[in-house]
């Protein structure tokens, strides 16, 4: 079966990918400025000093945990020294047994041993080897615990409730709308755990834990991971997620504190990977309690070295209240119409569903739209690479009059050239330390102001790009609708291209697109080095990156050649390229 493999999701690539646009904007800033030679420094960007917090904080909710004393309550209740009238008539099963709930999206498979998920196979996604998706991690939940298991800060209890044999209400294979109840006690502990199924990715799930008639700090609980992580950087794109109120709050797996308890007011609180989540959704946002967990494995990293391993952090959560819980748990893909579908208790004007589980970043208000576009044409096409292409063409061929406006802006430059060499002769016998250097800025500075010249107006369409190709490259990275994609050679348009030919493409079409637009004010010599330079750097950056993105930059490249060809041809582009060649021969006979 085909292997997918997608590198955004490697530790520390968001960021990664941010650097390298900002490096690109400072670049196409810089290079213009430094060339000519005539503008102060560029300001450098502020690093943030702010240090990553070991753990979630919720915005506008109590950040209190239940005290020591309440915490270890149940435990003493648990070990016989709570007093109480009767002890619980013992209910067990005498053999491990199994029941299946199935529906068009999911075939769902409990044990009665612990009366928790032992297989949550997906019908509509394949994993990274071209399987069907299960989304119970077996080597982890095997390790920490399965789907649907109960936690408890006391490890015996929690051993005893997800070890043993609940007397289940039917093992037959029962198809959605259904509902299937289990059943525990001993002689001091009381348990019953019933779940509810429909059509949906949703299921309703109730649990009651007491011991010796007090109730036990035991919630249900997601506590090892996904099965779509299979590599590490599977792991790496794990998260906590949690809404309070309108804000919604994310945690990387490595700053997850495991065990931490938290309290207070919450939409939803859940644990995902890249393409799938496990989300709690309280019946009431008020005084939920969640415990964020972290454990690691240990997994084989390369197939043909299957004796060499690197540990990796498996992310969890469990929520409820003592005693008694009621709540839903959504189990399944970050999809959109998916999320939008499944309503939430709503806070303070908070959205009513779970649509902030996908995260699009800080280009989301460019980001989304553009999937809803992208979806809109899918429908349509029913490609998601074709649809890249018509939205590429529809972008780029909307950013003319900017390349139209770079054009004029190159123009003006070239026209001042004249008068700003001869400023810059007046001012060179000065060093760069000499306060009288400032008035040669200043004097450009007039000379722009009087001819209507802005100095970095050339360089607006390629600064115009970068929030696109972020939003592309969020978009790839969390869209579960592009995840294993195909278009033409490619298999999955979210992952890199297999052959290179698109990351190649897009720096060849770079290199003829720098080359064909004129530069007005840029030493030729220098315009050569920066055709060369940025092309190279660019295709570097690109060569791993989403298939996806580095279709829409090479596409978008293409139509831009073709838009510079006929601008060339224009009044405006005749005047530049004389001006340039007069300029040229000027150089070469000196």
């Amino acid at each position: 079966m085909p292997e997918y493999k997608s590198p955004q999701s490697e530790p520390g690539m968001d960021k990664n990918i941010l650097l390298i646009f900002l490096l690109m904007a400072i670049a196409i800033f810089g290079a213009q400025l430094y060339m000519r030679k005539y503008e102060p420094q560029a300001p450098q960007q502020q690093k943030s000093t702010a240090q990553p917090t070991q753990q979630p904080i919720q915005p506008g909710a109590p950040s209190t945990q239940p005290a020591a004393a309440e915490i270890a309550q149940p435990a003493k209740a648990i070990k016989g020294k709570s007093v109480t009238a009767q002890a619980p008539t013992n209910v067990q099963a005498t053999s491990e047994s199994e029941t299946v709930i199935e529906n068009d999206l999911y075939r769902i498979t409990f044990t009665n041993r612990g009366a928790q998920v032992k297989s949550w196979i997906l019908k509509k996604f394949k994993n990274d080897n071209g399987e069907p998706l299960d989304l119970v991690n077996s080597n982890a939940a095997a390790k920490y615990g399965y789907p649907l298991s109960l936690w408890t800060y006391d490890e015996n209890v929690r051993n005893t409730l997800n070890s043993a044999l609940y007397v289940p209400s039917t093992t037959a294979t029962l198809q959605a709308p259904a509902q299937i109840q289990f059943d525990f006690s001993n002689d001091w502990l009381t348990v019953r755990k019933t779940f509810h199924f429909d059509h949906s990715y949703v299921i309703g799930v109730e649990t009651s834990v007491f011991s010796n008639g007090n109730p036990v700090h035991a919630f249900p609980a997601w506590p090892s991971g996904f099965g779509d992580e299979m590599s590490l950087s599977g792991y790496a794109s794990a998260e906590l997620e949690y809404q309070v109120n309108d804000n919604t709050e994310r945690v990387s797996v490595k700053k997850i504190s495991g065990g931490n308890t938290l309290q207070g007011r919450y939409n939803w609180i859940g644990a995902s990977s890249q393409y799938f989540g496990a989300a709690f959704i309280p019946d009431s946002a008020d005084n939920v309690v969640a415990v964020t967990l972290n454990n690691s494995i240990d997994i084989v990293t390369d197939s043909s070295k299957p004796n060499e391993t690197k540990p990796v952090d498996v992310p969890g959560i469990a929520v409820g209240r003592p005693g008694n819980t009621t709540e839903r748990l959504f189990a399944g893909p970050k999809a959109l119409a998916v999320l939008e579908s499944v309503s939430v208790p709503t806070i303070s004007g908070a959205a009513k569903d779970l649509r902030s589980m996908i995260n699009f970043g800080w280009f989301g208000p460019i980001a989304r739209p553009l999937f809803l576009w992208l979806r809109w044409t899918n429908q349509y096409i029913h490609n998601w690479g074709w649809s890249i292409v018509l939205q590429t063409i529809i972008i780029t061929i909307a950013l003319v009059p900017l390349r139209y406006y770079q054009l004029k802006s190159a123009l003006k430059m070239q026209r001042v050239q004249p008068q700003m060499k001869a400023i810059q002769e007046k001012y060179k016998k000065y060093s760069m330390r000499d306060p009288r250097k400032q008035e040669m800025n200043k004097e450009i500075g007039e000379l722009y102001k009087r001819e209507g010249v802005n100095p970095v107006g050339g360089c607006l369409p390629m600064l115009m790009q970068l929030p696109f190709l972020y939003a592309y490259y969020r978009m790839l990275s969390t869209a579960i609708d592009l995840r294993q994609a195909h278009w033409l050679w490619i298999h999955d348009l979210s992952s890199a291209d297999p052959w290179y030919l698109l990351p190649i493409v897009m720096a060849v079409s770079m290199f003829v697109l720098q080359k064909m637009t004129p530069q007005g004010g840029i030493d030729p010599s220098q315009q050569k080095m920066m055709n060369i330079m940025m092309p190279v750097m660019m295709g570097v950056f690109f060569f791993k990156l989403p298939a996806g993105l580095n279709l829409y930059y090479a596409l978008s490249n293409v139509i831009m050649i073709g838009q510079t060809w006929i601008m060339n041809r224009t009044e405006l582009g005749r005047e530049m390229r004389e001006m340039a060649a007069k300029r040229a021969r000027k150089k070469g006979s000196s």
